[in-house]
């Protein structure tokens, strides 16, 4: 049997982003279309409004305050579900009461990447997160919630109860978002694949598979090597 190109893509998003949630899905779908390639995805932190206060505030509040009209966000909402809905995504904005600060989030999917978790892990938790906020209305910045998707991807539920009570990786976050800033990334997602090429925004699944396999086949043939 040959062995398999290994690619990894790493996704740069926030959990309360629905295009990140379609850009997931897509991802997810392109993944599944692709045998000869190993893919490995790593979700990288992103916060669209780092400002939000620890405890979340009113979803219904915030929105309107960012943008302004109810007819507005009725006319976004409506579109995002539509195109979700093709991506077998229930967009359930109406449910959604907190617009929660998502720094333990990313915290929680930094733990699901670790190297002693599982293979998959870390993509377990983001699309749970996804599904919890878009689809269930729960609040992601509550630590039970947070606690509670842990456990339902095969995490140590009492030592991710512990973690978020500590600070722990708090301002590496915090600064790996700032540099990700100072590289110029200001829309999510984006999809770096080999630390090399950029897609922004929720790309289409055909327009990811061409980009992974274009990219694959390079470095299959040592295009990508640092003396190349």
């Amino acid at each position: 049997m040959l062995e398999r190109t290994e690619l990894v893509i790493d996704v740069i998003s926030d959990v309360v982003c629905p295009w990140c949630f379609i850009g997931m899905k897509r991802l997810e779908q392109a993944i599944s279309l692709i045998d000869d390639v190993q893919i490995k995805p790593r979700w990288r932190p992103f916060q669209l409004d780092p400002d939000v206060p620890a405890k979340g505030l009113p979803r219904a509040k915030y929105m309107l305050d960012k943008f302004g009209s109810e007819e507005r966000i009725t006319a976004m909402h409506a579109q995002i579900a539509q195109l979700g809905e093709l991506d077998g995504i229930r967009f359930n904005f109406e449910d959604i009461q907190v617009a929660p600060n998502t720094l333990d989030s990313h915290r929680l999917i930094r733990w699901a990447g670790s190297p002693k978790a599982p293979d998959g892990t870390q993509s377990l938790i983001v699309k749970r997160l996804f599904e919890l906020y878009f689809e269930e209305g729960r609040d992601i910045g509550d630590h039970k919630v947070l606690t509670e998707a842990a456990e339902e991807c095969g995490m140590d539920g009492g030592l991710v109860a512990a973690l978020l009570l500590s600070p722990a990786d708090i301002e590496s976050l915090r600064a790996e978002m700032q540099s990700a800033r100072a590289m110029g990334v200001s829309g999510v997602p984006s999809f770096v694949l080999e630390n090399r090429y950029v897609l922004v925004g929720a790309q289409e699944t055909t327009s990811l598979v061409d980009a992974l396999r274009q990219v694959a086949s390079a470095k299959a043939r040592g295009e990508l090597s640092k003396d190349a």
